[in-house]
């Protein structure tokens, strides 16, 4: 994640929350006591988000010290200890909600993508994300698609060119679309084209798309289609793909599949954030006892 908009975004999250001050931890604790505390996995799945639990104690207190016990894209076990967190428990208790959210909803991305990576199971076909994030969230989102093992789409309107049906039919068709696009746009830059039907994919090839979307088609449609469609087009299939259908997809052959249900669908993993000593340590510790056991 790039750190600037990373530093950046959690203030704002912090003021939200925090506002003039956390009312309950001015009138439980003196600014200096110090506490400590854990990050505990209470599902299975696969970690993102170290980075906002070290900065977010970072720009909360300069006496705030984090210590990792996992990596991003680490698969994580009910019990696991995640990170440890040392430093003044006002800075402790103002920052959890916060980092817990971010830190719930991007593991909670990173274990749906890695499902769906496991279920298409391809060497040559890739799970991709798409636009539909959550307002504000999109860095965190995308990035946690990347530690699941998926890839990025792009990130916004201005960085990839994607011909969708309701530009076609506003500039009179797929070729003039294209043809309009590519007589300004840099070289450093992909055209996509969504297409519904055959004839908008050969109308495609013609006007020189570099990649073809078969958007809502059958994996049948796509798999006679795609024969029309030269090898150096990239070609991405997309629309209301569930898990359950991924094999027959990748059996058509194409580079991508791109997923919105690993954005706006994922549920967030279950991780709390227990104080050393409390109740829920002591049933953390016991937990993690039975698991070295078993």
């Amino acid at each position: 994640m790039n750190k600037l908009k990373l530093k950046k975004q959690l203030q704002e999250f912090f003021l939200e929350d925090l506002g003039e001050g956390d009312i309950t931890c001015g009138l439980l604790f003196p600014e200096e006591e110090e506490t400590e505390a854990r990050f505990i996995a209470k599902k299975s799945g696969v970690f993102s988000g170290m980075d906002v639990i070290s900065e977010g104690y970072r720009l909360l207190s300069e006496y705030c010290t984090v210590v990792p016990n996992v990596k991003d894209g680490d698969v994580i076990k009910p019990g696991q200890i995640l990170a440890e967190v040392k430093g003044p428990a006002s800075a402790i208790f103002g920052g959890e909600r916060v980092i817990l959210n971010l830190v719930q909803r991007m593991s909670g991305i990173a274990t749906l993508t890695n499902e769906a990576v496991t279920a298409l199971n391809s060497e040559t076909t890739k799970i991709c994300d798409t636009r539909k994030t959550t307002p504000g969230l999109r860095m965190f989102e995308k990035y946690a698609v990347r530690c699941g093992g998926g890839y990025n789409h792009r990130f916004g309107l201005y960085d990839g060119v994607m011909v969708k049906d309701n530009h076609i039919a506003r500039a009179g068709g797929i070729t003039e679309a294209v043809n309009t696009v590519k007589s300004s746009l840099g070289h450093m830059l992909k055209v996509e084209v969504e297409t519904e039907n055959f004839e908008q994919v050969k109308e495609a090839v013609s006007a020189g798309a570099d990649v073809i979307m078969f958007d809502n088609r059958t994996p049948e449609e796509i798999g006679a289609w795609k024969h029309h469609v030269p090898g150096h087009i990239i070609t991405e299939a997309s629309g209301g793909i569930s898990l359950d259908e991924l094999r027959h997809y990748g059996k058509t052959g194409v580079n991508f599949i791109s997923l919105g249900l690993l954005t706006h669908s994922a549920v967030s993993l279950d991780i709390s954030l227990n104080i050393t000593g409390g109740l829920k340590d002591e049933l953390t510790g016991s937990l993690q006892a039975e698991i070295r056991n078993s």
